[in-house]
C-alpha cells in the first residue's frame, strides 16, 4: 500500500507552533508520499454522544465533519496528531476527534478498528515549557490509543514555543523534525505490557 498521511490539526488557530513543527517534519516526506491536512477547528465535530448501549451506530451522513474524518482516517497509512499541549494532554479539538474513534468502532460495515491496525500513529506537539516530561500525558493518550488499535506508534515529535512562530527557534526541534518520520515505528504497546 502506498504511503498516506492524515495531519489532523487540533490547535484552535491557524499556524501556530504546532502546525508548523508538522509542516517541517512533513517537509521531509518523499514526494511520492500523499499528504492530507484537516484542520479540526476548520472541521469542528459535534460533541460527541455515547450510544453504545442505547442505539445502533451508523455510518455519518456523507458531506458531514464525520464523515470527511471518517473517510480520511481509514485511507490514511500514518495519522499524525498535531495537537498543541493543552493541560499537559491533547487539545479539545483533538480528544473529541478521539472520541469518535469510539463510535466509528461500533458502526456496521466500516471495521474501523481491523482497517487501522498495523498502520501507524504519530504525534506533534508544542509547549511552553522547557521539560517534556510535562507532556507524559499527551504521549500516553496517543500510545495507548494505538496499543487499543493494533496500531505502530512512531512517537511525539515535540518543540517548544508559546508566541507564534516560536518553534522555529527551536534547533532541537528541527533537527528532529528532519527525520522523525524516516524511523522505523514499532507496534504500539500498554505500559503494562513493557519488558
Amino acid at each position: 500500500m502506498t504511503r498516506r498521511f492524515l495531519f489532523v490539526l487540533g490547535s484552535s488557530r491557524n499556524e501556530g507552533n504546532t502546525e508548523l513543527l508538522a509542516r517541517k517534519a512533513a517537509e521531509q516526506l518523499p514526494e511520492s508520499v500523499e499528504q492530507q491536512w484537516i484542520s479540526l477547528a476548520e472541521h469542528p465535530l459535534p460533541d460527541f454522544v455515547d450510544l453504545r448501549r442505547d442505539s445502533d451506530h451508523v455510518r455519518p451522513p456523507t458531506g458531514s465533519t464525520a464523515s470527511l474524518l471518517l473517510d480520511a482516517t481509514l485511507a490514511a497509512t500514518d495519522i499524525v496528531i498535531a495537537s498543541p499541549l493543552y493541560w499537559y494532554s491533547v487539545s479539545g479539538l483533538t480528544k473529541r476527534y478521539l472520541d469518535y474513534w469510539s463510535g466509528w468502532l461500533r458502526a456496521p460495515g466500516i471495521d474501523f478498528k481491523a482497517t487501522l491496525a498495523g498502520r501507524t500513529l504519530w504525534g506533534i506537539t508544542a509547549l511552553a515549557h522547557p521539560e517534556t516530561e510535562v507532556a507524559d500525558p499527551l504521549v500516553g493518550t496517543l500510545n495507548n490509543s494505538a496499543a487499543y488499535m493494533g496500531m505502530r506508534f512512531g512517537g511525539v515529535l515535540s518543540g517548544n514555543g508559546s508566541k507564534r512562530g516560536d518553534v522555529l527557534n527551536d534547533v532541537e526541534a528541527l533537527a528532529r523534525a528532519k527525520t522523525f518520520f524516516a524511523q522505523e515505528a514499532p507496534l504500539a504497546r500498554f505500559p503494562y505490557e513493557a519488558d
